[in-house]
């Protein structure tokens, strides 16, 4: 087995599915597969890694920190041709992975593709709602050549399958069980941003009008008095809202900005809970990484969080949008230690079932089914 990934976000970019993907580069190399990623460059990555092929490419015009690829297409050839994979994986659907499907075709290499984003769901987001079904035809046109299409989760299997998208499987999410756990010391969090507030109450993600940032300074004024003046808001991220955001919140609420590693493990193990408002989400990485941590969830019934949090048992699920849903899940959790004690535990122990192995293995498994029937001359559905 030799794959060749193709994706337009890849580490150091700061993304669910950019940590996915590097994760999975991780195991495969531990598993001494061959594995080549073509990806774009980023002006402050000082890494080398001779597995990764970089593009030029320019920053993205919704997302600063998000790059556009300018695939050398002659260039990706030679490599492509000298690496000779035995499937290509597209994990995103823009120039990267335009360009490993071109060659997927010339070649004669299988392809499958993952589905990492619910894109026309940014849509009515930024005033685009008229691009939604132009969208929409432009990925079915793009995984139509694909032999198996991976999506994160059981819902976003569902919305595929319904907009009439063939061959899709479940590649889900995993978590490091070690970095994120609930035994760091939550008095070092408190003395390094001078939280002297009894409840620490955390978002990690984009700051962004997809991800329903702005939200969280609604929910934040909407808490009851006995509550809202007992907490501190610790928002971990970086985006378009956060200069907007700022300026709105009271001075009780700290963005740290981008964290990784132990930086974020040990806001997660210090927060009391962890709120997320999106209802955008394919997966949810930040969630499982909270329940890791032993943090419960209040956040938005949509999207693949829902079958993470589990409504009275490690979280709650609010209506979208619902300030009074919010407000009354966070409310009960902090009036009542020993459910918030209880959810913790139970968080724990469901992120514990969330093998990054198991998931990574059953992927390689996906592979070589998909190889074996391309060669077999099997013809998919």
């Amino acid at each position: 087995m030799r794959i060749a990934l193709f994706t337009d976000t890849f580490a150091p970019e700061v993304n669910g599915a950019a940590k996915t993907l590097y994760q999975f580069t991780q195991y495969v190399k531990s598993k001494q597969i061959p594995i080549q990623v073509f990806a774009p460059e980023f002006a402050h990555d000082q890494s080398f890694s001779t597995y990764v092929h970089r593009s030029p490419s320019m920053p993205f015009f919704l997302y600063p920190n998000s790059r556009f690829s300018l695939p050398n297409v002659l260039k990706i050839k030679k490599q492509l041709q000298a690496f000779n994979p035995s499937i290509i994986h597209l994990a995103t659907p823009f120039t990267m992975g335009l360009c490993g499907s071109y060659y997927g075709k010339r070649l004669g290499v299988p392809l499958v593709g993952s589905y990492h984003t619910n894109f026309d769901d940014y849509l009515s987001h930024y005033e685009l709602e008229k691009m939604r079904v132009p969208l929409q035809k432009y990925m079915k046109w793009f995984y139509k050549p694909v032999q198996k299409i991976f999506a994160p989760s059981e819902v976003t299997k569902q919305q595929l399958e319904e907009q009439g998208f063939h061959n899709v499987d479940i590649w889900s999410r995993g978590v490091n069980h070690k970095l994120f756990h609930p035994h760091y010391d939550r008095f070092d969090i408190r003395i390094k941003y001078n939280i002297k507030k009894p409840y620490i109450l955390t978002y990690v993600g984009r700051l962004a009008k997809e991800k329903n940032a702005d939200f969280l300074i609604k929910i934040a004024r909407s808490l009851p008095d006995h509550i809202r003046h007992q907490i501190h808001w610790v928002i971990v991220g970086d985006g378009p809202l956060k200069e907007q955001m700022q300026q709105q919140a009271s001075e009780h609420m700290t963005f740290t900005g981008f964290l990784e590693g132990k930086q974020l493990a040990h806001i997660y193990s210090s927060s009391d809970l962890f709120v997320f408002p999106s209802e955008t989400e394919t997966f949810g990485n930040v969630v499982l990484e909270s329940l890791a941590s032993g943090t419960p969830v209040v956040a938005a019934n949509a999207g693949g969080v829902k079958q993470m949090v589990q409504h009275g048992r490690n979280g709650y699920l609010c209506k979208p949008h619902s300030l009074e849903e919010f407000s009354s899940a966070i409310t009960d959790l902090l009036d009542d230690l020993h459910q918030r004690l209880h959810f913790g535990h139970a968080a724990r122990q469901y992120a514990l079932t969330q093998s990054w192995d198991a998931i990574f293995q059953h992927l390689l498994s996906e592979y070589e089914s998909v190889v074996e029937k391309s060669a077999a001359g099997i013809q998919w559905a």
